[in-house]
């Protein structure tokens, strides 16, 4: 057991050095872009902090494990808003602009019930086997997800503000890809001895994988994003924060379900796609309310300002401690 814990740490670490890195490079290549604060967040940052779910979740998905592929992205997003975008919205208020309103918060909740839909499906949408995401639906999420990269490129450009400028003189070109280059390799096998010991451990202690998964997985993989807008926000870069955060989940459901579910392998006598059985109807809830209250906190607070201000954030981590005491006193 003991060993196990200090290669699950090892790998935690690999994965969270990996992905800070990567976002770093990747940053400084996008912004000699004139990419936007929010789009840099929605996509860069959102992609690059989302890739330690991606490893974790392919893994699942390559070893026949649903409850660890579906259970970390949905963990996983459940942290990102409740509890992480939460602690944000408590060191600072998050700003929330016309265009979240409009495009980025919708988009998050129809990728939310299209997830939820796919995964109950046979009796809505028809497109495969009962309770789980096929391969058609993953090369669903798939279109979706590259449909979406596209027109927030197209959309997303501005000038490039004289703010950044100076912190990227620091970084040349050849290093910055050498970075991503780094990271990449951090959080492929971080993410594979981190997801194994895991396992291991959920194992010997008799817990099951989708605990495992949407707490100890969930919370770990979690990590860029939590560091990522906690320095956001104390930057007063509140824009980048929310684009992480929407960046990240709609990454979680589109790209990793899309992937996990395309390249899922059958075990023996298991189902031909990612099994939803193992989700109960309180985390179908739970990860359903995370999406729909960040669009909530828009029309809660006082005057004209649309944002998210410290009584949701307190609302937000209040809900996550509720359900995590909710799991814990309901294990299987």
């Amino acid at each position: 057991m003991t060993l196990s814990i200090l290669i699950l740490l090892a790998g935690l670490l690999l994965v969270v050095f990996g992905a800070d890195i990567l976002v770093d490079g990747s940053s400084t290549i996008a912004r000699k872009a004139g990419l936007s604060e929010f789009l840099i967040g929605l996509t860069i940052v959102g992609i690059g902090t989302s890739l330690p779910e991606l490893v974790v979740s392919m893994n699942g998905a390559l070893h026949g494990n649903a409850d660890i592929a579906i259970g970390n992205v949905m963990g996983s997003n459940l942290f990102n808003v409740l509890l992480i975008l939460g602690i944000t919205a408590l060191i600072r208020p998050v700003g929330i602009s016309r265009n979240n309103l409009s495009k980025d918060i919708p988009l998050n909740i129809i990728a939310s019930l299209l997830l939820i839909g796919f995964g109950m499906h046979k009796s809505i949408f028809g497109l495969g086997t009962s309770d789980t995401i096929s391969r058609t639906e993953g090369f669903i999420f798939l279109a979706l997800f590259a449909a979406y990269m596209v027109y927030s490129f197209k959309s997303g450009k501005v000038e490039s503000d004289g703010n950044e400028e100076e912190t990227e003189k620091e970084k040349k070109l050849p290093v910055a890809i050498l970075m991503v280059l780094g990271g990449f390799a951090g959080l492929i096998y971080g993410g594979r001895i981190f997801v194994d010991s895991a396992c291991d451990i959920a194992r010997m202690a008799g817990l099951s994988d989708k605990f495992i998964a949407v707490t100890i997985l969930a919370g770990g993989t979690s990590m860029p994003e939590l560091v990522t807008c906690i320095v956001a926000a104390a930057k007063k870069k509140d824009q980048l924060a929310l684009g992480n955060i929407l960046g990240s989940n709609i990454s979680n459901i589109l790209l990793i379900l899309g992937c996990s579910s395309v390249f899922f392998r059958k075990t023996s006598g298991g189902p031909d796609g990612l099994a939803f059985t193992g989700m109960s109807n309180m985390d179908i809830f739970v990860f359903l309310i995370s999406s729909l209250v960040i669009l909530a906190s828009a029309y809660t607070g006082r005057g004209k300002t649309r944002r998210i201000d410290r009584a949701d954030g307190l609302f937000f981590v209040a809900i996550e401690i509720a359900y995590l005491i909710w799991l814990i006193t309901n294990l299987n």
